[in-house]
């Protein structure tokens, strides 16, 4: 394990009024829900509490045998161990605190913030985050994806111009309404997955991430066009993690 409980336990509305039993209940549902292990033992919701600073209790084995038959049962038997009785585990779901998770999320994009040297593109990247902090995933979404690309364009017209301009001379795609670049606006006639294509051919970026700009595109136009997906937190963190530190950290101009 590593600080995963701890940042689980913060979820909990009121989790320094809880009793050991309360929170052993919730540990039971941090290792077999959110963690998916298929049952959770002494040993391995003992090892929760240390890894919060707190005190395993003493009578973890007899309380997950307790709660098979407690009214109403809390426990049921599983692998090797136990997992929860599926009404106490609804009832232990509305205790958990899911903005406490996107605040934890949102203080860790912040830290990407400070990676960026540009000012003006710090400056693009806090909005976007602050849209992410304001609920607005698609938009957050969206936001990163023109800096990034952004960022790519004024990487190719500053340093790979006659490079990237040679092979888009090659290019036969009818979407392609320009053959040379000569402004910065010009990147605007090229299609974004055709350009990302010139971009590897013609050696500005590695191949790994170009892989990544791949899969990143899918996201944005999801999220840029009405759709009836859910964009979770968890995702847009990715979203922004992975550009940030793959392509605006690791291509500076």
């Amino acid at each position: 394990m590593s600080n995963k409980a701890p940042e689980f336990l913060q979820r909990v509305k009121d989790s320094a009024k809880l009793t050991n039993r309360g929170l052993l209940d919730f540990f039971v549902y941090f290792l077999t829900v959110q963690e998916k292990h298929p049952s959770a033992n002494a040993s391995a919701i003992a090892n929760c509490f240390v890894e919060c600073d707190l005190s395993p209790p003493s009578q973890i084995a007899p309380y997950l045998s307790e709660g098979l038959t407690s009214n109403p049962q809390r426990f049921v038997k599983a692998d090797r161990g136990y997992k929860l009785h599926r009404n106490f585990r609804e009832v232990l779901a509305a205790h958990l605190d899911g903005n406490r998770q996107k605040v934890h999320v949102g203080n860790e994009l912040r830290k990407l913030e400070g990676m960026l040297s540009d000012a003006a593109k710090r400056e693009f990247l806090k909005e976007t985050i602050d849209c992410f902090e304001a609920g607005a995933n698609r938009a957050t979404v969206v936001m990163c994806w023109i800096l990034v690309i952004d960022h790519l364009c004024e990487l190719v017209f500053r340093k790979h111009l006659p490079a990237f301009n040679a092979e888009l001379a090659k290019v036969t795609d009818k979407r392609v309404r320009v053959s040379q670049i000569v402004t910065k606006d010009d990147f605007g006639d090229i299609p974004e997955n055709k350009f990302i294509e010139l971009l590897r051919s013609s050696g500005v970026i590695s191949n790994d991430v170009r892989k990544i700009l791949d899969s990143k595109i899918g996201i944005r136009n999801s999220c840029a066009h009405p759709s009836g997906i859910t964009i979770k937190p968890s995702k847009v963190n990715d979203f922004v993690d992975d550009l940030v530190e793959n392509v605006l950290v690791k291509y500076p101009i």
